[in-house]
């Protein structure tokens, strides 16, 4: 369920994955209300990748996480790598581990955020999670 947050996230989601159809449902619509992750699998200052549901799980500071789209803004390739940034590899596209907003281009929107509840160890995607 869970991806490297490197270059084996990347091999894991081939460079050329992309989100869904545009009108279909989000990646992540069928996860709402399940556990997406345990705390531990997030590094501090860094994050991880969610393959199953292309989520981009971040925990900018200690105990702060944060869930974001793992679709790229910029043509809907799926984020392959989270480390001090959010890092699309297809493009080159960098967004705020924290917030999401765009650090460089070429993408102009920031991620969409999701949220989550974290709880005994453990990060749950949100009943109210977006949906499309």
């Amino acid at each position: 369920m869970f991806g490297a947050a490197g270059v084996a996230g990347a091999a894991a989601l081939g460079v050329s994955a992309c989100g869904s159809p545009e009108g279909g449902p989000a990646p992540w619509e069928r996860l709402r209300g399940t556990v997406i992750a345990r705390t531990d699998e997030v590094p501090v200052g860094g994050g991880t990748i969610v393959i199953d549901g292309k989520i981009a799980l971040t925990q900018p500071a200690e105990g702060d996480f944060k869930a974001f789209s793992a679709v790229c803004t910029h043509a809907g390739c799926t984020i392959q790598e989270v480390q001090t940034t959010i890092h699309c590899l297809c493009h080159g596209s960098e967004f705020d581990v924290s917030t999401g907003d765009v650090l460089r281009g070429p993408a102009v929107e920031p991620l969409e955020e999701l949220p989550i509840t974290v709880a005994n160890g453990q990060i749950t995607l949100s009943e109210d999670a977006p949906a499309r």
